[in-house]
């Protein structure tokens, strides 16, 4: 009978003297793209009390030893970490400005171990109508 519970997977590293030094990896980045939530944002009294989309953007960049070099679970940087709490954060909450969302997604971000830049922009996509969107973006470079 097949064991129920196989070992998992372990990847070989690559030889190494492969690749040639200035194709060297010397960065690492993890992403959240165009992840839309409705929130409670604005200033207008047509606003208040009325959710509007917001989408948001994260990238990550994080050091080598907080970056996954096998195919283990444990090791992976924690995707449904960002979005989970991006939805803890705006969950039941109000915000007048965009720029108070994008600082407190930023601080979520760049207090995590490993992080060594961050880029976290939001968007409002529907509010005007000759526009794509309105947004703002911090970034830590």
């Amino acid at each position: 009978m097949p064991d129920a519970n196989p070992p998992p997977t372990v990847i070989a590293p690559m030889p190494t003297g492969l690749v040639p030094p200035h194709l060297n990896v010397r960065n690492r980045k993890i992403f959240l793209e165009d992840f839309d939530l409705p929130v409670d944002i604005g200033f207008h009294a047509f606003e208040v009390g009325s959710p509007q989309t917001l989408r948001v953007n994260i990238e990550v960049w994080v050091e080598a030893a907080h970056f996954p070099r096998s195919d283990q679970v444990a090791d992976a940087w924690d995707y449904d970490f960002l979005r989970q709490a991006v939805l803890r954060l705006v969950e039941g909450r109000r915000f007048n400005l965009q720029e108070t969302v994008a600082h407190a997604i930023f601080d979520l971000v760049a207090a995590r171990a490993g992080v060594t830049a961050a880029r976290v922009s939001t968007r409002k996509p529907d509010v005007y109508p000759d526009c794509k969107a309105v947004g703002v973006e911090l970034a830590s470079f």
